[in-house]
């Protein structure tokens, strides 16, 4: 990871991130392990903290730990070099734990650190990650910059009026590429929907397999047919980033509705979403005879695209292939800056208070991103990102216990190439610094 200030602990984070990628589980307190069974994650971190007092260690004893694929990317001596560079750690807070996946902050004097760690099937490590939090904001805009070469930050407060207030920022009125953090757009486009007592929470609609799309999420392995409750597709569009829930609610809402929420939530310059594609329109233009079905959908006036997207949209899904490096990440993608991304905290903060609206919250509720803000002070958390290569995003709300209204939106892009996978974790940090410092 490349990481501010601390140029030793940002080589340490690119050794361990190298074997795979981040796993951060829900939360759930570890259990006693059967002596027969494999190491937890959890088990591991407590390996991984205390031999941050013993390097180097043997390499024997790291292959006892550490994954074969995961030891060979980084070698015992690079894993050593590492550890010494971090010095003696201890655990302050398990923050997020799952038999195969662990988040904690760490700490060695007043640093603390936050850092991530998956297992194997076998209990050995395949994935560990650790980040500095930021102390101030100076520390948070030089960790931030160091990340990618397209930034945009904000920390913001939500007055009574909804109105924000940025407290801190990184051109934080820039529109910058979005990935899935576009769908709190959707989310407001069915909560106006219920709030105008044309839809239901509980009203219920059929996954249709031309409207299906490709992961994440799970929805597109469900029957044409099967019948659930708009709660569930918003739920699952939200807090699994369910690809075929956001698709099915852009064409049961109309995909103008879903456009014309973008100004309802005061974003700045709704056009550079115009037309306003559904993931599998995205999808299909990256991923199917690029870069000339790409080239080709540029090339027309924007005002005209909207006439080519029938046709895309007749491209079989088994046709699509993933892509790797950035496409197009400034032309072909969903549009919104840091201060835009606050403005539609605040309108669906809003409607989540009108009768009927609770919806909204149920499903930002789900999942906070792994933020991992104390909860005693921090009751309600909501999170959105997104990512496709070359872009990551990480959006939160937070109210605090004494009723401040907290947002932090952090926006990564690189045109040129991806972002490393650390990135991801480096930006939880991030976020869990910047409500705390604007909460000061």
């Amino acid at each position: 990871m490349r990481i501010s200030g601390r140029p030793t602990r940002a080589r340490l984070a690119v050794r361990l991130a190298a074997a795979g990628a981040l796993t951060i589980g829900t939360l759930l307190a570890p259990g006693a392990v059967a002596s027969a069974a494999p190491p937890s994650a959890t088990d591991q971190m407590n390996w991984f903290v205390g031999a941050t007092a013993r390097a180097p260690i043997s390499e024997s004893e790291l292959a006892e730990h550490l994954s074969p694929s995961f030891l060979s990317a980084v070698g015992a001596d690079g894993f050593n070099a590492s550890l010494t560079h971090l010095g003696k750690l201890t655990e302050q807070r398990l923050a997020d734990a799952t038999p195969t996946g662990v988040q904690a902050f760490l700490g060695q004097g007043d640093q603390t650190d936050m850092a991530s760690l998956a297992v194997d099937q076998s209990g050995l490590i395949m994935a560990l990650g650790v980040a500095p939090v930021p102390n101030t904001w100076d520390e948070l805009d030089t960790q931030l910059r160091r990340l990618a070469p397209n930034v945009g930050f904000a920390a913001a407060e939500i007055d009574p009026n909804g109105t924000c207030r940025v407290l801190h920022g990184i051109d934080p009125d820039t529109p910058r590429p979005l990935g899935s953090a576009f769908k709190l757009y959707v989310l407001g486009a069915l909560g106006q929907a219920v709030a105008d007592h044309r839809a239901s929470w509980t009203d219920h609609l059929a996954i249709r397999d031309d409207w299906k799309s490709l992961p994440s999420g799970v929805l597109q392995n469900t029957p044409a047919g099967t019948e659930l409750p708009l709660q569930e597709y918003a739920d699952k569009m939200i807090s699994i980033s369910d690809n075929t829930a956001a698709d099915h609610l852009i064409h049961f809402l109309g995909r103008d509705a879903v456009a014309a929420q973008l100004p309802r939530f005061g974003m700045a310059a709704p056009q550079r979403n115009d037309p306003f594609l559904t993931t599998r329109e995205l999808f299909a233009l990256k991923g199917y005879q690029y870069p000339a079905g790409a080239s080709a959908y540029l090339a027309a006036p924007q005002p005209l695209r909207a006439a080519a997207l029938p046709a895309i949209d007749l491209v079989p899904r088994d046709r699509i292939t993933a892509w790797t490096a950035p496409e197009n990440i400034d032309q072909i993608e969903w549009f919104a800056s840091p201060t835009d991304l606050c403005r539609a905290y605040a309108g669906l903060w809003q409607q989540n208070s009108q009768p009927g609206g609770s919806g909204i919250g149920a499903a930002l509720s789900l999942n906070d991103g792994g933020v991992a803000l104390p909860a005693d002070r921090y009751p309600t958390v909501w999170f959105k990102g997104g990512s496709e290569p070359g872009v990551l995003t990480f959006n939160n709300l937070a109210r605090s216990s004494s009723g401040k209204l907290l947002v932090s939106s952090v926006m990564l892009s690189d045109p040129g190439k991806e972002l490393p996978g650390l990135d991801t974790l480096s930006a939880v940090a991030v976020a869990h610094a910047a409500l705390q410092l604007a909460d000061r």
